[in-house]
This record gives structure tokens, sequence and C-alpha cells, in this order.
């Protein structure tokens, strides 16, 4: 997918190849030789593409020598003059666009990046051009020639850490510019899966962006507001930028590569969502999209990833209120015929779900979720004299194991959390009291007693319950 280089790297790019170079001077001070410079003379003066093209077709070695150096002999991009490197990495660039087998001819020398990564290394500044040039040239390197050699797996990481830098930057200029390198190198299933090991410097800030568009931020609280619908966002649409300021290009940009992401759904589905609440947010973002070509990409990621992790991810996807998302738009008029597809197999996916499941099935996902809501579950005494039992025994005692997982958190930012658990906790003792010690041995009685000191009152009333149903047993033993 073409897309337009950033405004700022195509301003710095512009900037470069008219800024006046004293070449000859370059040349008696030992920065390049007499050689380098013709090569570079002969593709500057050929302003059409086609005909670069046959100049660096018709001497590949020739040009790889420029940049790389050859036989001991130094590249034009190890000197020490500022200007001429930032020429060259421009230059480099251009290349790699109009020339593809310049990028093939580069690999090929076995060490196509040894020139270039101390340039990526030589600054932290984002101020500084080289590395931020060293960058876009590398990735049109590897993007070009979508290369998976060991020497690119080696450099990779290197490079992904650099645009995660950026990716953090409050300039959403240099944003929109790793978010665009990162999506040209997410080419193949090797790219995409360092990409995901790298997630908590490459994922994390782009996740972030997304809350920031919904209006949820980025802290500790913002679980809870997807979750209970809190986002500022909301009201704004995606129309131009939405909470946070997050303009429409940079969110459109984000949302590509965690589509190309959504392709390796199999394998990283499940964390991607225990990890960051994907379901939930896309969800919310789904609600607010009022533009084809957003809702297009937030519909076919969110497919990807429920139809590769149906057993796990729809039961989330239901409580996030999905199907009710999707049914309210229906009466939205979509010209795009992908998107249409999407939306259909999305429903028909979510429908076939909803018609087998239980209200058993659907407290499972919720604790699963690691979020508890007052769902109609958690009040029915039915639903606990029918299930308390089965709940305790799934898989090995999971369901408790995860309840206890959830007390252990303080829930600053929403106590109703803990109430809840509470409530549940004394539910499954007061329907199954034979096995309380099963739950004393995971802490949940402690943490209990522990939460009759919450300044919260709703939690206070929930632990004591449950400790009376304790208690009540333990006497009558």
């Amino acid at each position: 997918m073409l897309v337009d280089p950033p405004t700022y790297l195509a301003s710095l790019q512009s900037n470069i190849r008219q800024r006046p170079i004293p070449w000859d001077g370059a040349v008696r001070a030992g920065t390049i030789t007499e050689d380098q410079l013709a090569r570079i003379r002969a593709v500057d003066k050929a302003k059409n593409p086609d005909v670069r093209k046959q100049i660096v077709e018709a001497d590949l070695d020739g040009y790889c020598s420029l940049f790389l150096g050859d036989n001991g002999k130094p590249g034009a991009l190890q000197g020490k003059n500022a200007n001429v490197i930032h020429y060259l990495l421009v230059l480099l660039s251009d290349l790699l666009q109009t020339v593809p087998a310049l990028s093939k001819a580069l690999l090929k020398t076995g060490e196509p990046y040894k020139n270039f990564l101390p340039l990526l290394a030589q600054s932290n500044s984002s101020e500084d051009p080289i590395p931020l040039l060293t960058a876009t040239a590398l990735t049109k390197l590897m993007a070009a020639s979508r290369d998976e050699s060991p020497a690119t797996h080696h450099a990779l990481p290197m490079l992904f850490t650099y645009y995660s830098g950026l990716s953090k930057s409050s300039d959403a200029g240099l944003q929109d510019i790793a978010v665009q390198e990162y999506s040209s190198l997410l080419y193949g299933r090797a790219s995409r899966q360092q990409f995901w090991n790298q997630r908590s410097e490459t994922i994390a800030p782009l996740v972030d962006i997304l809350k920031t568009a919904v209006g949820v931020g980025s802290n500790g609280t913002s679980s809870a507001s997807l979750w209970n619908g809190n986002g500022s966002g909301r009201n704004n649409g995606f129309e131009g930028s939405l909470g946070g300021g997050v303009g429409l290009q940079l969110l459109y940009h984000v949302l590509l590569v965690l589509w190309q992401m959504s392709f390796e759904a199999r394998d990283i589905g499940d964390d991607l969502n225990d990890e960051y609440d994907i379901i939930i947010l896309y969800t919310q973002l789904l609600r607010l999209s009022q533009k084809e070509k957003t809702t297009r990409l937030i519909v076919s990621t969110l497919y990807n990833l429920l139809e590769a992790n149906r057993t796990t991810l729809l039961p989330t996807a239901v409580l996030a209120r999905l199907p009710v998302h999707l049914q309210n738009m229906t009466g939205r008029h979509v010209t795009d015929p992908d998107l249409t597809d999407d939306l259909q197999n999305l429903r028909d996916m979510l429908e076939e779900y909803s018609r087998t499941k239980t209200t058993f099935d659907e407290y499972v996902a919720e604790v699963n979720s690691g979020h508890l809501r007052w769902s109609p579950p958690h009040r029915s005494q039915v639903f606990w004299a029918e299930n308390a039992r089965k709940i305790i025994e799934h898989e090995n005692g999971t369901i408790p194991r995860k309840l206890a997982e959830i007390m252990k958190k303080p829930w600053d930012s929403d106590k109703q959390v803990l109430a809840i658990a509470c409530n549940d906790v004394g539910a499954l003792v007061r329907e199954v009291p034979e096995k309380r010690s099963q739950l004393e041995k995971l802490g949940l009685k402690t943490r209990i007693m522990e939460l009759m000191g919450e300044a919260d009152e709703n939690v206070r009333w929930e632990s004591l319950r449950a400790l009376g149903g304790w208690l009540k047993y333990s006497f009558e033993r």
C-alpha cells in the first residue's frame, strides 16, 4: 500500500537535495574519492528516473562500493562531513526507490548494514537528521527487497528501537514517520514476529495513541475507562482529530500497522488482548469511527483476531458489546464492498457464537477478561445454585485462581471490581462450603479480611457479607 511520505521527512529530504555541496573540496579533503564523486555526479545530473536507473544498473558494483566501500577502501558514508552524509543518505533512498536491482546488489555484499548501523546509533536526539535519514534508507533497503537474511534479522531490532523513540515523541509528525516506516517493514512473518518480540517498544506506544484517540489516555485508569465506556473522544468522531488531538492521518497509519500484525493473530491474538485490552479498545474505536477508511481497518482487524481465536476472544467481544455496536452500524451507508463483506462476516461469527453460549460461558469470559462488572450472573441466586461447583472445578480451579489475581490489584480507579469479586467469592462459599479450604489456599479469605478496611463502602459491605459466610460454616463445624 503506497502512502505519501510524512511532511517533515519529505521537507527535510527536499532541502538536502537542493543544498549546494563543494564536492571538489570534499575530494581534496579526502572525504570522498574521485571515483565516488564521478558516480554521485552521474546520477545527480540525471533527473529522469529511467536514465538514473540505467546508469546505476550499468554499474551496480560501483554504486555498492560508493555506499559500502570495497576491498578495504572505505565507503563515502564513512567520512566526517555531515553535509555529505546527509546528501548520500537521501541519494540512497532515492535510488532504492527507483532502482530495485540496487537493493539486491547491496544485500549480496554480505555486510550491507555495516556502514549504516553506527550512523543509526549516532544520536538519540530527534533533531539530528543523520539517524532519521539512515533509518529511512534502511527501511527502503529492507522493504524493497523484502529481505529476511540473517544480516537483516540482526539489524531489524535496532531499527525498530530507533522508530520506537519517534513513536513516543510528543511531535505527531515524528510519530507518523515511525508508524509509516513500521508499516513498510512489516512485509513478512519474520519482521512481524520481531515487531511482536519488541512489543513493549513497538506496539505499546501505538496502543497508547489509540487510547488517547478514544479519550481514555494511557495511564492506569485506561482499562477501567474502556470497559465502562468513559472515553471522552466519543463526542468527536473521527473528524480531523480525536480525543487528545490525535490526527486522522496518524490514526489511520497506526490502525494500518496493527491490521498488518493481525495476520499473526493465531500466534499473538490472546496475548495482544491480555496485555492491551485490544478487543474492547477496538470496539470503542468502531463506535467512534465515522470514516470508512478507518472503519475498514478496525473491522478487518477485529475479524482477523476473532476468527483465529474464537474460543478465547469471542466471549470478550460479546462482553465488550461488539454485537450491539455492529447492529448500530446497520443504518450506515457503506460504499466499500470489502467493508460490507467484513461487517457481515463479523456479524455472522458473533451470531453463531451467541446462539450456543450459556450464562456460565458469559461468566467465565468475564472473569478471564480480568475486569468484572455487575452483569446479571453476579446477583442471580439461581446462577450460583446451578454453577458454583462447576465454577470451582472448571479446568482444575482456573476461575477461583483468576478471581484471586483480580483481587490482588488495588483497582484504585474502579473499586466496584473488588466489590463484585467479594460478592462472587461469598456466593461460592455459600453454595459449596466444603470447598472453603481450596479458596483459602488461594489467599481469598485473607484478601477479603483486608478489604474490610477499604474506604469504599460497597467494597466493605461485600467483603463483610463474604466473610460472614465463612464464619457461619466455621461455627457450624
